[in-house]
């Protein structure tokens, strides 16, 4: 998850409101500044085997920055962690289920606007911390706990 947000001349580009166009007609740099940059796509999740219900928890994989909520190997994430949730305008529609409610990439998959805590939104990029929707301080490395304990941390509060 790339968190750096990129508010120069290129992103806010030509027209306004670009992030409201179908998404497979964005710019590569438009597609990453779309991203909140909360980091609950980071998060491992849990699925109920009868329900198939799926459940987000408080750890974060190990490359997470729990202090700036970017990943620590961005470029190299695939490489580094075969199973990191790499969101790209081909596969939005298979893991689409996989990213919280409240993520840019699947609200604009499901034709639904942009929260008004988005920094595109808002023109500030604290604005998702102060809306309470970042992990920032929020998680637990998965390094730190064993797997067996993750149930432990379900968030109900935040996803």
């Amino acid at each position: 998850m790339n968190n750096v947000l990129l508010w120069d001349a290129k992103i806010r580009m030509t027209e306004s409101r670009w992030w409201e166009q179908p998404l497979d007609g964005l710019s590569h740099a438009q597609w990453e500044s779309l991203c909140d940059g909360c980091g609950k796509c980071c998060l491992h999740k849990l699925q109920d085997e009868e329900s198939d219900e799926l459940y987000f928890t408080a750890v974060a994989c190990r490359y997470l920055d729990a202090e700036r909520v970017q990943c620590n190997c961005y470029t190299a994430r695939a490489s580094k962690n075969p199973d990191c949730l790499i969101i790209s305008p081909e596969n939005l529609p298979e893991i689409s289920d996989w990213l919280p409610k409240t993520c840019a990439y699947r609200l604009r998959f499901e034709n639904q606007t942009l929260p008004a805590w988005h920094p595109l939104i808002s023109g500030d990029a604290c604005s998702v911390e102060a809306a309470g929707q970042s992990v920032r301080h929020r998680t637990i490395s998965e390094d730190d706990i064993d797997p067996d304990d993750w149930e432990e941390l379900i968030l109900i509060d935040m996803i």
